[in-house]
């Protein structure tokens, strides 16, 4: 089947050379593949520490410096993206013991690090404090009361956020829709929950409650959430204020802000997106009376995504006549589940040539064995793409490499950072010896 279409880079670390060859981070991508082998990862820290510096700018500029950026880890954790976070000036959030030693092995400052997660055992909680991260975010009174139990043990007085849900719906997919009232995170206000849970930190004595954190979702590209969710919660912090005397220090309203996968979705400009977000805030105050409290962000997606390309080599090229065609690679959902989990979209682009305006329509599809292992479906690609042939899959660098498993006992791809045209390994590629360490 056969369309017309043109190609559209869909960021600007992308483009083309001279002889069609497509070039990521001013860097060449067959030279890459043959270097580390694929399937690759490869990240470009420019665009990151762009990324980074959009955020941190916009605090100094449109909060008057009274706010902080924290990376949310689960996008991607590896030692050297902590590195990069913290040459930026930025805090963390981590939601497991796991990224909390990785970012300790970086060199990261855990006073900066703000512990997610909806159920912490008393170990990650133990864990945690020993290794003195700043800020728990809790989710629930049973972890408050495990927190305010482990931390008097200990001698110290514990700094938490409260997550509250706001009861915003974010108008995305439900499987990252985190604030609605009946979600599994979070003390909803709707209830009387948060209410409730409030009374309850300031009633512990091991307890330094700080304030209060919301997430409404991910991949947001409709501002006015971010506008609705700080009426909610600037709302809710006035009523603690007036109800329990409580004045609340941070607010942490979370990330979310969506990235372009496909040429049909926006780019987002995140300076005017906080600065609108930040206007707001201040007109709400102002309305409330009250003062605006120290205010944290916390994106992951939005910062990596788009510095993040997966590479791929073509195994077989499956036509079947009046039905449709398959190309299979030497990844799939082990390296990318995310379409499998979610229908998510991708852009996906032949390495050595543009798409021809003639073309076929492919489903683009995995090594697992598993019927439901597919990267993309209707991806417009050469009538002779053949074996041997390299793919790029673009915006990557998120919920990827941190959510890429060892399913069929495959090995995880290499990650590789790329640097003013240089690259540098950051993660090797996983062998058959690293598959069976653990097994005795």
């Amino acid at each position: 089947m056969a369309t017309k279409i043109i190609e559209i880079m869909i960021c600007d670390n992308l483009e083309r050379d001279t002889d069609g060859a497509l070039l990521f981070a001013g860097c060449s991508l067959e030279p890459l593949a043959k270097k580390y082998g694929t399937p690759l990862y490869l990240y470009d820290e420019a665009k990151i520490r762009e990324k980074c510096r959009a955020y941190t700018s916009s605090i100094a500029d449109f909060f008057g410096g009274q706010g902080r950026v924290m990376y949310a880890s689960k996008a991607a954790s590896f030692k050297r993206l902590y590195e990069i976070v913290c040459e930026e000036g930025m805090g963390i959030d981590v939601v497991s013991i796991g990224e909390i030693y990785t970012a300790s092995l970086a060199g990261f400052p855990l006073s900066l690090a703000y512990f997610h997660s909806n159920n912490k055992t008393d170990y990650d909680i133990e864990y945690a404090i020993d290794r003195g991260v700043g800020y728990f975010v809790v989710d629930n009174a049973e972890e408050l009361y495990a927190i305010n139990r482990i931390a008097g043990e200990k001698g110290i007085k514990q700094k938490v956020l409260l997550r509250i849900t706001p009861g915003i719906d974010p108008h995305t997919y439900a499987a990252v829709a985190t604030g609605k009232v009946d979600s599994k995170f979070g003390s909803a206000i709707e209830t009387g929950q948060a209410e409730e849970i409030t009374s309850i930190a300031l009633a512990l004595s091991n307890i330094d409650l700080y304030g209060f954190h919301c997430h409404v979702g991910s991949q947001i590209f409709d501002g006015d959430v971010y506008l609705a969710t700080s009426r909610a919660m600037l709302t809710f912090v006035a009523d603690m204020e007036r109800k329990l005397g409580f004045v609340t220090r941070e607010l942490d309203i979370g990330g979310g802000l969506g990235v372009r996968y496909i040429a049909e979705q926006p780019e987002l400009d995140i300076r005017a997106t906080l600065k609108a977000v930040s206007k707001a805030m201040m007109s709400i105050c102002t309305e409330l009376g009250i003062s605006l409290p120290f205010i944290c962000f916390e994106p992951g997606r939005s910062i990596v995504a788009d510095s993040g390309l997966t590479l791929y080599t073509v195994g077989t090229v499956k036509r079947i006549p009046g039905y449709k065609s398959y190309v299979s690679v030497d990844g799939g959902m082990a390296d990318n589940p995310r379409f499998a989990l979610y229908g998510s979209p991708y852009t996906i682009l032949p390495v050595s040539r543009p798409v021809p305006n003639e073309n076929m329509l492919c489903s683009v599809v995995g090594r697992c064995c598993e019927s439901g292992d597919i990267l993309q479906e209707n991806v417009p690609m050469p009538e002779d793409v053949k074996r041997g042939e390299l793919l790029a899959c673009l915006t990557t660098g998120a919920y990827h490499y941190s959510m890429a498993s060892n399913y069929n006992r495959l090995g995880k791809p290499a990650v590789v950072m790329l640097r003013d045209g240089e690259d540098h390994l950051a993660v090797r590629r996983e062998s058959v010896e690293d598959l069976t360490r653990l097994d005795v």
